[in-house]
């Protein structure tokens, strides 16, 4: 599926001698020695040459090829070609990468449930008889299927130090899919899944949110007091303003009622106010 690490392994470890060179049908795309003098990967390889632009990652211990974020045009044919002291040795590697429409994926992919729901992390890929499945939350191995039953575990029968599950993992032996009981909030987080297949290894990644409706219900009804609140602190603004205008205004006006002065035309242009004073005052 597009977006998956895929790994190529070579079986083997590399030594002081023993050169290991990756191709694409007939492009070299890495190339590793035992002294690490000469490695390379994609364009470094050959100029010009950026299909991969950065995804590629050689392990130095083993020669093994990742391949991140894969796409669809990573399909095809790639050959590993060993070369040691004496002899030459070619493996093929088939490797078909399928589109699936984004919905689909984030479906798939992305899961968010509600404290005490359960959850399940779905492969997407059918499951062979030898096939291994591995599970990690967080980098911490959880769960692990391989082709021999009494090698299977999950929660604390694996790496899970602080039992973080309890017991809450379920497997499907049949398709490898992941199930959780009764989340809780601390198993939000990325899950890996590891699936090994023959001399392939394909990473998947998932990402769970457990959401607390007691928490968002809290949250809401703080909001809506805050709302309240403010609206009221609104209200009593207005009619504070609103009462300051008024006597503002009726103040005004009782001043320009007790003040307002005039020209008298029958005179000699005094000035008389409205309480009838003359200049014989």
């Amino acid at each position: 599926m597009e977006g998956d690490s895929v790994t190529l392994h070579t079986d083997v470890k590399t030594d002081q001698q023993a050169k290991i060179r990756w191709y694409y049908y007939d492009t070299r795309i890495a190339q590793i020695s035992g002294d690490l003098s000469k490695t390379c990967t994609d364009v470094q390889c050959n100029e010009g040459t950026e299909r991969f632009r950065e995804r590629l990652k050689l392990d130095h211990q083993t020669g093994s090829l990742t391949i991140t974020n894969t796409r669809e045009v990573d399909s095809g044919v790639y050959r590993l070609r060993i070369i040691s002291s004496d002899t030459i040795t070619e493996k093929v590697f088939i490797v078909a990468v399928y589109d699936v429409p984004a919905a689909e994926q984030d479906k798939m992919k992305r899961k968010s449930v509600k404290k005490g729901e359960s959850v399940t992390l779905d492969p997407g890929e059918v499951k062979n008889l030898n096939d291994s499945m591995t599970w990690y939350f967080n980098d911490t191995l959880i769960a692990e299927i391989t082709g021999d039953p009494n090698k299977t575990c999950s929660d604390g029968q694996c790496e899970d130090p602080d039992g973080r599950f309890r017991d809450r993992l379920h497997l499907d032996h049949q398709t490898g899919s992941l199930t959780i009981t009764n989340t809780s909030t601390t198993d939000s987080g990325e899950y890996k899944l590891q699936m090994n297949r023959s001399r392939i290894s394909i990473i998947r990644s998932f990402s769970v949110i457990v959401t607390d409706s007691r928490v968002s219900s809290a949250a809401k009804g703080g909001v809506f007091a805050v709302i309240v609140f403010v609206v009221v602190l609104l209200f009593t603004a207005a009619a504070v303003a609103a009462g300051i205008y008024y006597r503002h205004r009726k103040s005004t006006q009782g001043l320009n009622g007790m003040f307002r002065l005039h020209s008298n035309n029958e005179g000699n242009g005094a000035l008389h106010s409205e309480w009838g004073l003359t200049d014989d005052c």
